[in-house]
């Protein structure tokens, strides 16, 4: 009797446990724009960031995170607060609004206005390694409206993450989506000013 008692205690233990695990708390983290001004001259330009292209692996609320070269682990206590390709798209438009000098700057299209230039980004590869690094791989093009010209670019961005936890690692993710804000917004700059040499010749 007494063994049957002291193995209900452990079955009743194991349950507690089980419950007591799933309902950690869990923690969500969010995507900022991070790009400040680098002093060059502002633009009127307006510009619609538009959808952002996610690999299947990691389009997903829960981080997923490398743990060897394999392999990955999916961490669902630390979340995204909003699907990755969203956030994405906002961290760039803000970045572009700093970069650009311009609040005319929008990821969505913009009510009753046709924007100057179209940003659309395919990110090819997304990776996060606890204490080591952020590391984005993508690809994107800024499409002019009148003309239809297009510019594009490949971005490879390897940040370091400043410590171990969740927070530093989204955080390296925000400075690697501005390095690839920069980009952008040297695009948009380049042909602005090609479209305004091309009006005063």
């Amino acid at each position: 009797m007494a063994r049957r008692i002291a193995k209900l205690i452990s079955i009743a233990f194991v349950v507690v446990a089980a419950i007591g695990c799933s309902t950690a708390p869990s923690r969500f983290f969010s995507l900022d724009s991070t790009a400040t001004a680098d002093g060059t001259p502002a633009t009127s330009a307006t510009v619609m960031v538009g959808r952002v292209t996610i690999p299947a692996s990691v389009d997903q609320p829960d981080f997923v995170v490398q743990v060897a070269p394999n392999r990955v682990e999916v961490n669902e206590f630390n979340r995204w607060v909003s699907p990755l390709g969203d956030g994405m798209a906002r961290t760039v438009a803000g970045d572009l609004v700093v970069l650009l000098g311009t609040q005319e700057v929008a990821s969505g299209q913009l009510a009753d206005c046709t924007p100057d230039y179209r940003v659309t980004i395919d990110v090819q590869r997304i990776e996060s390694v606890q204490g080591q690094q952020a590391r984005l791989e993508a690809v994107w093009t800024v499409r002019k409206t009148a003309g239809g010209e297009i510019r594009s670019g490949r971005t490879v961005a390897r940040e370091p993450v400043q410590g171990q936890g969740f927070d530093a690692l989204a955080a390296a993710h925000t400075q690697a989506i501005a390095r690839m804000s920069g980009d952008i917004a040297a695009a948009i700059r380049a042909e602005a000013e090609q479209k305004s040499e091309a009006i005063k010749s």
